[in-house]
């Protein structure tokens, strides 16, 4: 068997003995899809808990092998492996698989390969930050113009589901993490975004230009647009390299006045100076910045992302303007949760890593920040530097504190820090206790981590549940059993 997973063809695959690596969203539709075109389908999967074991009582009816705690040896006569995101390439299994020179989809690659003829464009996003965001945003676009649409793919929705199921779609906006391109060869969107570069995941990819790589092969072969964010080079940069069909333009988004082939702010308006018949002379207005929600810097960037899509697509100037009214983002994302006693209360435990974290800091002028976590190898030196003049007091949380502690020390020597050690869970009502006593009125008490969760709770969405009861407890003048 030929290493080249193009020479494989999904056509191909009756009798085939295909291993699928990992269950989870992506993993089940895939084991059903492959048993679907009549492959013998062995699926793996490192762990053997209650949800894996529900979810192999689902598949082995159909004749599909589950093999639970276990995911280092190539299964014998294994011709094609179909893996689930987060498996490094580093992998026992991949690397054994390389040796047998088996080929390696990912299941975006399965979902390319297994759309239909008539199948809908992919308006496609990526970066380290903002993805998910950005996709909801741009589906809220996309029907505010009266096209049937989706957001799917890294979001949570299965694009073998989407693909291989029976709804007609005019257009889908997906998200696309760096893991899923990886493995994503043949992908050739429509138009595709790289909103944001920052050290992400360095582990599994093993250094930044190979992340970098990675977050690239969304422009490969786009028709229409690869949209880059003009504050970050980096992302331009792979716009050069992409090889791109024919008239396939390259269009920035940037906060400050647009030039031709960009699309930015005027005085307070989301303008267009990309898709307009004279790019030199004229601007089309599309929405105001009250109309993104919230209209925190960061977000203002990834509505104009997302127009920047839409409007390849040939969205109307309104539709924008409709769809960004109509969006409501998801929780924890700088999700206002409460003003107690003239202080605002913001969730943003979705900024798991330094980057994020930056854009939110950035959003406010005087903040008493909640951060800490699991750090993930970062490091936090460059962004307490940048947000050191708005800090009214720190409270350090989790794990890793320490490393944020240590990079305060250095650049916000006058800054009150409170280190809060503890990691039960009355943790957060302490934090959020501690965080009150030194605001003034004015100020925003802010629960942007720059980590991950998992040293506390079980993700960043438990973490923001957590701050959001600490909040409404304090609202309401009630003190927690354990203080």
């Amino acid at each position: 068997m030929t290493s080249d997973a193009a020479a494989l063809d999904v056509s191909d695959l009756a009798g085939r003995q295909v291993t699928v690596a990992g269950l989870g969203v992506s993993g089940v539709p895939a084991a059903r899809a492959l048993r679907g075109l009549g492959a013998s389908v062995t699926v793996v999967n490192g762990s053997d808990g209650e949800p894996q074991r529900a979810q192999a009582a689902e598949l082995e009816p159909l004749g599909i092998t589950v093999r639970l705690g276990d995911g280092e040896a190539l299964p014998e006569g294994t011709e094609l492996i179909v893996t689930t995101p987060g498996w490094k390439p580093t992998s026992p299994l991949f690397l054994a698989a390389a040796e047998a020179g088996v080929p390696i989809w990912g299941d975006v690659e399965l979902a390319w390969r297994l759309r239909g003829a008539d199948a809908p464009p992919w308006l496609a996003v990526t970066g380290t930050n903002g993805k998910t965001t950005t996709v909801r945003m741009l589906a809220a676009i996309l029907e505010a113009a009266g096209l049937r649409t989706a957001a799917v793919g890294n979001i949570g929705v299965s694009l073998l589901d989407i693909v291989l199921g029976d709804e007609p779609y005019d257009v889908l906006a997906v998200e696309l993490s760096s893991y899923q391109l990886h493995w994503a060869p043949s992908l050739r969107a429509h138009s595709g975004a790289v909103l944001n570069l920052a050290p992400d995941h360095l582990d599994w990819h093993g250094s930044m230009a190979a992340y970098a790589a990675d977050k690239g092969r969304i422009y490969e072969g786009n028709q229409v647009a690869c949209v880059y964010n003009a504050a970050d080079p980096a992302t331009e940069d792979l716009v050069r390299a992409a090889d791109v069909e024919e008239g396939c333009r390259a269009i920035g988004f940037t906060l400050g006045t647009p030039g031709p082939s960009q699309l930015g702010v005027v005085e307070d308006i989301l303008v267009d100076r990309a898709f307009v018949a004279n790019r030199e002379k004229q601007a089309q207005e599309l929405a105001e910045v009250s109309d993104v929600n919230p209209p925190a810097p960061h977000n203002i960037a990834n509505a104009l992302a997302a127009a920047a899509l839409a409007r390849a697509f040939g969205v109307p100037p309104r539709a924008v303007r409709d769809g960004l009214r109509a969006f409501r983002p998801d929780p924890h994302r700088v999700e206002h949760v409460a003003d107690v006693g003239g202080v605002a209360y913001v969730d943003d435990s979705k900024a798991t890593n330094t980057h994020a974290a930056e854009a939110s800091l950035g959003a406010y002028e005087h903040i008493v920040w909640i951060a800490g976590g699991l750090a993930k190898g970062a490091t936090f030196d460059e962004l307490v530097l940048t947000a050191a003049k708005r800090l009214r007091g720190v409270v350090l949380i989790g794990a890793d504190r320490a490393l944020i502690g240590e990079a305060l020390a250095r650049h916000a020597t006058d800054v009150p820090v409170v280190d809060l050690d503890r990691t039960d869970t009355g943790a957060m009502a302490a934090a959020v206790r501690e965080a009150a006593r030194l605001a003034r009125p004015g100020d925003t008490v802010l629960m942007a981590p720059a980590c991950a969760s998992m040293d506390m709770f079980t993700n960043y969405n438990k973490r923001g549940d957590a701050f959001a009861a600490a909040v409404h407890d304090l609202a309401s003048g009630r003190v927690p059993d354990d203080q």
